[in-house]
Order: C-alpha cells, then structure tokens, then sequence
C-alpha cells in the first residue's frame, strides 16, 4: 500500500529512540510539562551540549516540539501519539526480565499516582478507572470507552467538560495499560480531563523533577464522594 510506512522509517523512529539518553529525555516529556534543555541535561544525566543535540535529532524528527518564551526555549512531546508509542514501550519494558534492585521510595511514588503525558497513571487512576466502571458511569471495552448517560451527568457536575469543539478529533475515552499496575487507566479527552480537575482542585500535586503526582487528603476525601473511589483502593486486590 503507497501510504504504509516503510520498515527504514519504523528502524529509523526506533533508533532514535533506543539511545539510553533521548530515551532519558522523552520519559522525562511523559509527565506532560514543557520542560527547559537545562532540565532536561539533569533528567538524561548528560552534558548540556551532548542533550542539545538529542533534542535537535528529536526535533527534526518529530518527536518533540520547541516553544519560545522570551530567552527561554521549552521543550514537549510532540502529540499524544509519540506519548502513546513511548506508554506502550514502557509496558513492554516492565514485563521483560527482571531486574534484581530493590524498589526504592521513588519507584513507590510513581507506582501509587503519577502523569502519563496529559492524564494519570498509577495504582490511583486505575482504580478511578475501576470505580467508574463499577458505578455504571463508563463502559470500557477493547481499549475504547464509552461514557453513560449517568457518567455525563457525574462529570459534569465534577466539573469535567465532555463536549468541547476545538477536541473533537481526539477520542473522548480510551485505555492506556498501566504499565505498573498491568491494568487499563483512563486516557482521552476524558483522562486529561480528569487531570486537569484534579490539579485544579488541589487533590493531587506534581512532585518536583518527577512524574509522581501527591494525593492531598482533600482529594481522598474529594475521589471517594465525586467519584466513588474506595477507601481500600491502595491495598485491594486486583480484578
């Protein structure tokens, strides 16, 4: 077929991402900030010349976008699909071999709730996933989703805007695997809708120099009466 993409542009895609440094820097992208090369040269753990020219290669290749602000240049992922390809390698990662180090209080912190680009990840968004679901507010199947009558109403009086025009070419729900918990989280207009409601509210906050996001007791208390999360959502068993 004319518009396949040929094997040399899939090898050429993978190569640039399976450098330990770019890999560095677009895991670094995940969390959904813009992001300085300054950052981003702590993030990789590489010279600040070496980054910049990881982040030229990036650029022209699509895989992040530059903004301009006064002197200062930022750094993104370049479109949901690059955060996707980038979730799915992470999954694959996970259940590979395994490595023999002991999880320390940073892994602990991504593993309860964390940013997957522009929605949450983690033990927490999977069972928010798994409460909407259980209270009959989405239908999540083959990695779509479909958000009831009910749902609607729920997230519309949570303060989540389903229906916004300038979105329309995004899906409005879809799955992410969670690549800690092995389990669908919510993505879509609907997963950064969430975030973005959550960071507003204050329920939960961005850690410093990491992905993990903080769950306040305002959102303990927030999650389980808006949205019906459990109180035993961190220590129960999986589905």
């Amino acid at each position: 077929m004319s518009n396949m993409v040929s094997g040399n542009t899939v090898a050429e895609v993978a190569r640039l991402m399976g450098d330990v440094a770019r890999a560095n820097i677009l895991s670094a992208l995940m969390g959904g900030q813009a992001l300085t090369a300054g950052e981003l040269a702590q993030r990789a753990g590489v010279t600040p010349q070496t980054t910049s020219g990881h982040l030229a290669r990036l650029a022209e290749a699509e895989l992040v976008k530059v903004e301009k602000q006064g002197r200062h240049r930022y750094y993104r992922l370049a479109s949901a699909e690059v955060a996707q390809a980038l979730h799915a390698l992470m999954t694959i990662a996970a259940g590979g071999p395994k490595r023999h180090h002991p999880i320390g209080p940073k892994d602990a912190a991504l593993r309860l709730a964390r940013t997957c680009y522009d929605h949450m990840a983690g033990r927490l968004a999977v069972a928010l996933a798994d409460s909407l679901c259980a209270n009959g507010h989405v239908i999540l199947t083959d990695g779509a989703g479909l958000v009831t009558d009910t749902g609607r109403r729920v997230l519309c009086d949570f303060g989540v805007a389903l229906d916004d025009a300038s979105q329309s070419r995004r899906p409005l729900c879809r799955t992410c695997l969670d690549w800690s918990e092995r389990r669908p989280h919510l993505a879509g207009r609907l997963g950064a809708a969430l975030l973005d409601r959550a960071l507003h509210l204050r329920w939960v906050h961005r850690a410093a120099d990491s992905r993990a996001l903080r769950l306040t007791s305002a959102g303990e208390r927030g999650f389980s009466s808006a949205l019906g999360l459990p109180a035993d959502w961190r220590d129960a068993p999986r589905p």
